[in-house]
């Protein structure tokens, strides 16, 4: 109990902290939250009229405390670009990145733990370097290059893929909204053809990210178990006779299950929170592109928000790697 109350406690004092950055942030983006909701054209008057509504002219900490108290009690506050409320907003908006991190995040553990795998059983040898140059490649590439040359070859020239955007037009109203997940509500809706128009959609901006994810999953996988294959254990299991695929299957990489994990969470929490560029490249409509389009449209409290949320989300996945990471560590269980 008193390990879940310290954890409570450490993820309420580091959502504080965020809040607070948040507010910081707002007060020194160089623009104006009231000339974005009454114009520059507006008179004084309400001008000040707005600027003493949204409490800007009260000071610094009491507009702290007033922009905490309204965050406490659910209250986030109204888009000045879309005109609804912020968090019905991203409800809207979250889906999409939430599907775009979870098809990238499966690309690269799929792809990431075999490959270094294959790179631990060839260490020092011609596949163990291909496996890290190709793993380097996927870190090192611009997300947003990377994208542009994607579109201009796979969609303009040859047609394999589906545009910018997460569906063509013609589905875009004729699939029930359900889950937000596109794909997910084209195969609930039965309508295969709008599966296929949805996953053509998907999988250029989401391999793309997955490049991402298979570069550090595959890198960090791969230290993990090098440094399992040094151990005395696995000395051991040498002189028992045992081969190097048996060490490495079956005991080295269980082994390296918690550390993996907590990296596979890491990952998908960057993914999330990262995937501002890929989702102006494609047109996506995510949690990054709204927070950049409210950036562009002075709309700065939901910049604000959309930011609190991303680092909610990032802050929950960070505690739940180190959950895991307690739980398959047979010294924390002890402890």
């Amino acid at each position: 109990m008193s390990r879940i109350a310290g954890r409570i406690a450490t993820l309420l004092v580091s959502l504080a902290g965020l809040l607070f950055v948040t507010f910081a942030l707002g007060r020194l983006l160089p623009v104006d939250p009231v000339l974005a909701v009454v114009g520059d054209r507006a008179p004084p008057d309400l001008y000040a009229k707005v600027a003493h509504d949204m409490h800007l002219d009260r000071p610094i900490a009491i507009q702290f405390a007033l922009y905490a108290a309204a965050m406490a009690r659910g209250d986030f506050g109204q888009s000045s670009s879309t005109g609804q409320p912020i968090m019905s907003d991203i409800a809207r908006f979250f889906p999409a990145t939430l599907e775009l991190a979870t098809f990238a995040i499966v690309i690269g553990v799929g792809l990431g733990i075999p490959t270094a795998v294959f790179c631990v059983r060839h260490a020092g040898r011609l596949g163990d370097h291909l496996g890290r140059i190709v793993s380097l490649l996927g870190l090192s590439i611009p997300v947003f290059w990377l994208g542009l040359v994607g579109l201009l070859v796979f969609y303009a020239k040859l047609g394999w893929v589906g545009g910018p955007g997460r569906t063509d037009v013609a589905f875009q109203y004729s699939v029930p909204v359900v889950t937000g997940l596109a794909v997910v509500d084209a195969m609930l809706s039965g309508d295969w053809a709008a599966v296929q128009d949805a996953l053509s959609h998907l999988v250029l901006p989401g391999g793309i990210l997955g490049l991402v994810a298979f570069g550090y999953v595959t890198r960090m996988t791969r230290g993990f178990l090098l440094w399992q294959m040094g151990q005395d254990y696995v000395t051991v299991a040498r002189l028992k006779g045992l081969s190097e695929a048996a060490i490495l299957w079956r005991h080295a990489l269980p082994a390296a299950t918690g550390p993996v994990l907590t990296v596979i969470l890491w990952t998908y929490a960057y993914l999330l929170e990262g995937a501002v560029l890929t989702e102006t490249v494609f047109a996506w409509p995510g949690i990054g592109l709204y927070v950049t389009q409210s950036l562009f449209a002075g709309d700065v409290p939901a910049v604000l928000v959309g930011t609190l949320v991303i680092g909610a989300v990032f802050m929950l996945i960070n505690q739940c790697g180190d959950l895991v990471q307690a739980a398959l560590d047979p010294r924390s269980r002890a402890r």
